[in-house]
């Protein structure tokens, strides 16, 4: 994985230190950090055994984190870029949900494509 420009939103590679500094709390034993990113204030992290998205809401102080095991992503839809609408989405399935059950919204296409590729590794 290359490192993305994190101006203007597009997701930026954390170091695998900064990302196990925002996790040792809640990482179990075994588990390590395979790869981490960052979308201006939120947090994508790939584990070896779950995906962990850290919202950071409010003033930065209150974090929520949604931990989503690997065997429980059914599918993923991503919607790149285009003329007028700038923002990449990437949806994420869980089970037989008709409905996204995480929803992440990327600027430009680069990263998108990044993240793409890394969650198609850990579930397929």
């Amino acid at each position: 994985m290359g490192l993305f420009s994190g101006i203007f939103g597009n997701a930026s590679e954390m170091t695998l230190e900064d990302a196990k500094d925002d996790l040792s709390h809640i990482l179990i034993p075994n588990e390590t950090i395979e790869l981490a990113y960052k979308l201006i204030r939120d947090k994508i992290i790939f584990t070896s055994h779950r995906l962990i998205i850290i919202d950071i809401q409010g003033m930065g102080k209150k974090q929520e984190f949604q931990s989503i095991p690997y065997r429980s992503i059914s599918r993923f839809t991503v919607e790149t870029a285009g003329n007028f609408d700038l923002d990449s989405e990437l949806d994420i399935y869980i089970s037989s949900a008709t409905e996204p059950t995480v929803a992440l919204e990327f600027q430009g296409k680069h990263a998108i494509f990044e993240v793409q590729q890394a969650l198609s590794q850990a579930i397929l």
